[in-house]
């Protein structure tokens, strides 16, 4: 599957439709980020079960400011509409490869578990804050 333009329009309803997807947070002055698109490219041929998404920052300032992008590239990967891996920096093929199996192989009822007890945690915390 060739890699997908993802803009403010776009971007939650691909994450939140698709079972996984990768997503490249990039600019075209970035060297790293160049350098990096070709691998990016050739995971997205290999894995046509998971959606590669490419966020241009310049475009789309807003959206990366949305999702807190202070250094590109910056990938992360969402699964069944979860942030489950975020990492600045360009991957080598291997690693890409690592990330992508590793978030197939995540147990996502367990991953839900840890979500709901991270947010029960926080809600008793702001409780007894606001004691």
């Amino acid at each position: 599957m060739a890699t997908v333009e993802l803009t403010a329009d776009t971007f939650e309803t691909t994450i939140t439709t698709s079972d996984i997807v990768l997503v490249d947070w990039w600019a075209s002055w970035c060297g790293p980020c160049r350098q990096f698109a070709p691998t990016y490219d050739k995971a997205s041929a290999k894995h046509d079960d998971v959606v590669f998404g490419k966020v241009d920052t310049e475009a789309e300032q807003a959206l990366a400011g949305a999702a807190q992008i202070t250094s590109i590239p910056t990938i992360m990967a969402f699964r069944e509409g979860i942030l489950v891996y975020r990492q600045s920096g360009a991957l080598p093929p291997a690693g890409l490869e690592q990330v992508i199996e590793g978030v197939k192989g995540l147990d996502m009822e367990d991953v839900r578990a840890q979500l709901a007890a991270q947010q029960a945690g926080a809600a008793a915390g702001a409780d007894a804050q606001n004691a």
